[in-house]
């Protein structure tokens, strides 16, 4: 599989695993990839972003006509781009871009300072099925 988004979270986080989970259950398109942060892939765009450093939020990332990170969007406004791309009901969060960036990754941030305590069990990794597993760049992921 080549080519489409690609969604970077945070591979030592249960609820970032959960969500990805989620977004894979209502994703009817299947073109959306997923790679962990702390791997390769997710390496190599943090390396050519370095405004990412010190981020640790889900990363959107449209690719370019090579494959290379062209454009990332993170925190609230990957967020919508998920909503956005995965269509149907959740375009409706899309309501959201109505309320300032500065608000709207303020909430964001709140959750994701609590990610890990957010769902019983604490760390997890996410373990892709057969089904899913062509759509995870990173061989660990």
């Amino acid at each position: 599989m080549t080519g489409g988004p690609v969604l970077l979270y945070d591979g030592t986080c249960g609820f970032c695993a959960e969500s990805v989970q989620l977004v894979l259950r209502h994703d009817r398109k299947r073109t959306l990839r997923f790679a962990s942060l702390q791997g390769e892939y997710g390496g190599r765009v943090r390396g050519r972003h370095p405004e990412l450093e010190q981020v640790d939020s889900v990363i959107w990332v449209d690719t370019g006509a090579n494959g290379d990170p062209a454009r990332v969007l993170v925190r609230s406004d990957a967020a919508l781009r998920v909503a956005r791309y995965l269509g149907g009901w959740w375009t409706l969060l899309l309501a959201g871009r109505a309320v300032p960036r500065p608000i709207r990754d303020a909430a964001y941030n709140l959750v994701a300072r609590h990610r890990h305590r957010l769902l019983a069990g604490g760390a997890s990794c996410l373990i892709p099925g057969p089904e899913v597993r062509e759509r995870f760049l990173d061989p660990t992921s």
